[in-house]
C-alpha cells in the first residue's frame, strides 16, 4: 500500500473509493505482496531442492489458492474440507500434505482417498494407520522437538506440554511400530510456533530432526514448519529469511551428503505469505468521549477481527479518509456487547465520524477466523491482481445467516 496526492492506494487503486464500491467492513488483499514474499523465500533457499507447501489455514479463499498453485507451491492442509478446498483449487494430490492434529482415523482415510500425502502426529493414530496400510501408503511423522518458541503461548506448538506432534523421547517407540507394521516412512515433520524471530530455533530444531531422521532410511523430504516473523508494528523486526536461507542450506545440504541422498526441504508458511497483503478497511460510526478516553467505535468487531481480543496481536491502524490532519489519541473499538478493543491509546490522523480506518497485516487469520457472533454478518472480500479490483468472496446476507436453521418450533402465524 502506498500514498499518492494524498490517497492510500494499492496498485493504483484507491482504498476509500473500495469502500464505497463494496461496502464496509471490508478484507482487501493485494496480490503483488503475496509473490513479492514468495519469491523471496524461493529466493533464499535457491541453493536447494526446496518445497514451499502455502499452509491454507491462514485464508483459504479457492482464488488465493490459485494463485499460489500458478506460483509452483505445493498445499499445507489440516483438515479433509482443506484438502478438497486445494483439489477444488486445481492442486495436484501429490502436492498436498495433510497434518490434522486429534483428528479421528475415519479422516485419515477420507485424506487418503484423495492420495494425498499424509502427516501423523501421535502414536495411536501411527499404530491404526500401520494395522491397516502397512507399506502400502507412505506416510510422514511430525515430531516435537520440545521447544518453546513462537510470539504467543497460543501459537507455539512445539513445547513440551503442546498437543501437537510425537515426543522426540517416544522415537524408539515410533521405530517398533514403524518396524513391526512395516511401515513406509518418506517424511519428517516439525513445526515450533509463530512469529519466531530467533533463526537459532529453526537451527536448533533442524538439528534435532535431522538427528532423528538418521533412523528413517527412506526419506524423501523433511519439513520444517514455518513460524517467520512479519512486521506488524512500524519498524518491526522480522526474521532475516536471507540469513536463515544461508544457514539452513549449509546445514541441510551437509545432511544429505551424510544421509547419501539428497532429500527435498520443506517449509509450510502460512502468515508469512499472505499477513502483509491483507488489508481490513472499517468505517466510523461514533466517536465517543468519556471522562478519560476518546473512543472511535467502528461497524465492525471481534466478529470480524479477533486477533488483538485473541492473541494480544497489535495491528497498526491508520485513517484514509484523513491522511493529512494532525494526530490524535484514540482507543479504536467495535459494536459487539464485548470488549472488543482493537488498540488502545493509538495515535492516529484525527478521526471524523464516517471515515475509513484501516487495519494492517490482516491477510492471515483474519477473515478465516471470522464469526457471526450477535448475529452479525461476515465482511466481503476484494483481490486485487494486476491492477484490477475483484469481488471474492460475497458480504454475507440475513439469508445466510438462517440458510441452515430448520424451523420446528414456529407457529403458523410467525411473520417472515
Amino acid at each position: 500500500m502506498e500514498i499518492q496526492n494524498g490517497q492510500y492506494q494499492i496498485q493504483n487503486i484507491n482504498l476509500v473509493s473500495l469502500c464505497k464500491k463494496y461496502g464496509t467492513p471490508l478484507y482487501v488483499y493485494d496480490t503483488d505482496s503475496m509473490q513479492r514474499q514468495y519469491n523471496r523465500l524461493k529466493a533464499a533457499f535457491s541453493n536447494i531442492d526446496l518445497k514451499i507447501n502455502y499452509a491454507c489455514k491462514a485464508l483459504s479463499n479457492l482464488n488465493v489458492l490459485r494463485l499460489f498453485r500458478d506460483m509452483g507451491a505445493g498445499l499445507d492442509t489440516v483438515s479433509i474440507q482443506e484438502v478438497l478446498l486445494g483439489l477444488k483449487a486445481g492442486f495436484q494430490a501429490k502436492d498436498i500434505i495433510f497434518t490434522p492434529n486429534c483428528v479421528s482415523f475415519d479422516e485419515i482415510k477420507s485424506a487418503i482417498s484423495h492420495h494425498v500425502h499424509i502427516n501423523i502426529d501421535n502414536i495411536s493414530i501411527l499404530e491404526q494407520f500401520g494395522h491397516v496400510y502397512g507399506d502400502s501408503i507412505p506416510v510422514c511423522i511430525r515430531f516435537n522437538p520440545h521447544i518453546m518458541a513462537g510470539g504467543n503461548a497460543k501459537i507455539s506448538t512445539g513445547h513440551i506440554d503442546s498437543k501437537f506432534g510425537i515426543s522426540i523421547h517416544q522415537l524408539r517407540h515410533v521405530e517398533r511400530i514403524v518396524k513391526s507394521h512395516n511401515i513406509c516412512v518418506t517424511g519428517l515433520h516439525m513445526h515450533t510456533g509463530s512469529d519466531i524471530l530467533d533463526i537459532d530455533v529453526f537451527l536448533r530444531g533442524a538439528d534435532i530432526l535431522l538427528d532423528i531422521a538418521h533412523s528413517f532410511k527412506n526419506l524423501e523430504y523433511i519439513d520444517f514448519g514455518s513460524g517467520f516473523k512479519v512486521g506488524y508494528k512500524p519498524d518491526d523486526v522480522t526474521t532475516d529469511i536471507e540469513l536463515l536461507g544461508q544457514r539452513m542450506t549449509e546445514r541441510f545440504n551437509r545432511f544429505c551428503q551424510e544421509y547419501g541422498k539428497n532429500l527435498t526441504l520443506m517449509f509450510e508458511p502460512g502468515k508469512y505469505l499472505v499477513s502483509e497483503s491483507g488489508f481490513f478497511l472499517a468505517s466510523v460510526n461514533v466517536i465517543k468521549q468519556t471522562t478519560a478516553t476518546v473512543f472511535a467505535g467502528l461497524d465492525t468487531g471481534l466478529n470480524h477481527l479477533i486477533r488483538p481480543m485473541f492473541y494480544d496481536a497489535y495491528h497498526h491502524i491508520i485513517n484514509i479518509s484523513n491522511p493529512e490532519a494532525n494526530p490524535r489519541i484514540y482507543t479504536v473499538v467495535g459494536n459487539i456487547c464485548e470488549t472488543d478493543t482493537f488498540g488502545w491509546d493509538r495515535k492516529i490522523n484525527e478521526v471524523r465520524e464516517g471515515d475509513i480506518l484501516c487495519f494492517l497485516n490482516a491477510g492471515a487469520y483474519g477473515f478465516m477466523m471470522a464469526s457471526n457472533y450477535n448475529s452479525r454478518l461476515k465482511p466481503a472480500e476484494i483481490l486485487i491482481h494486476e491492477g484490477s479490483d475483484y469481488l471474492i468472496t460475497r458480504r454475507e446476507a440475513f439469508d445466510d445467516l438462517i440458510r441452515n436453521q430448520i424451523p420446528v418450533l414456529f407457529s403458523d402465524d410467525v411473520v417472515a
